[in-house]
């Protein structure tokens, strides 16, 4: 696949770069313009990045965080399967059990929640930093909602971290979890100031609470640039209509000279 030249593979993590080491340099190269192209491409185009992540994986299989980008573009291209084989390589390859929370939300995608909750009670997740804790958190949650355990989520969510007034990179979506919860239990009163205190964290929009907020307000929002391009689509006025309104006059002219010809006509006769 077509690498744009701007991309020189100098813009991944120094520690990626480290692990490229072992390879020749002209090989290393190639898999850090795939892997940046990766990193470019998973949010907005996930299968442009998981077909990257192929390349890469084709000329490095034996590097962990070539492993883990595979993971991550499988992950959003929601192949599951194949992400989740992918984190177990690097997790084995490296020892390190940041990847737990996104292997258990891959035993979610595969419809195994009972899995994941398995996972998020193993003796691996106290190992993780707070973030990874959260994030556990999150997927267990999600979890308990795939077995139709409504309650049991909203319990799962009850922490500490959502309880707390500061603001860390994984509050607003911890409390966005927490306001879909009690909205889906039917707590709808609940739900609006909890996701109300998602849009208060949520600096950098990584979710739509403030849309669900003014959906629970009753808010509309009118989208005024479609009603212009609706007024811009209707079609001109036709030309045929604008020679039908003017027939008359001109059917009338036609006719008044045929009767002065008939007219001249007779006369000579």
């Amino acid at each position: 696949m077509p690498i744009p030249e701007d991309v020189t593979g100098e813009e991944i993590d120094k520690d990626v770069r480290q692990e490229l080491l072992s390879l020749p340099k002209t090989l290393a190269d190639d898999v850090a313009r795939n892997l940046v192209m990766v990193a470019r491409l998973l949010d907005e185009d996930p299968e442009g990045a998981y077909a990257y992540s192929r390349i890469a994986l084709r000329l490095a299989s034996r590097v962990a965080a070539v492993r883990e980008a595979a993971g991550f573009a499988a992950y959003a291209s929601q192949k599951y399967g194949e992400a989740l084989a992918e984190f177990r390589a690097a997790k084995r390859m490296t020892g390190n059990i940041d990847l737990w929370p996104v292997m258990a939300d891959c035993e979610r995608g595969l419809g195994r929640p009972e899995k994941a909750l398995d996972m998020a009670g193993a003796p691996e997740v106290h190992k993780l930093d707070k973030a990874g804790q959260v994030e556990m958190r999150l997927v267990a949650a999600g979890a308990r909602r795939d077995m139709g355990q409504l309650d049991a989520a909203i319990v799962t969510l009850q922490s500490p971290e959502l309880a707390g007034n500061s603001v860390q990179p994984w509050t607003a979506r911890l409390r966005y979890a927490y306001a879909d919860a009690l909205l889906a239990a039917g707590r709808e009163s609940e739900a609006r100031e909890w996701f109300a205190k998602a849009v208060e964290a949520d600096r950098d929009g990584s979710t739509d609470a403030s849309d669900r907020l003014a959906e629970l307000d009753g808010v509309e929002f009118v989208d005024a640039m479609g009603e212009d391009e609706d007024d811009e689509a209707q079609p001109p006025a036709s030309p045929k209509a604008d020679e039908d309104e003017s027939g008359e006059d001109e059917s009338g002219e036609d006719e008044i000279d045929k009767d002065e010809n008939d007219k001249d006509e007779n006369d000579k006769d």
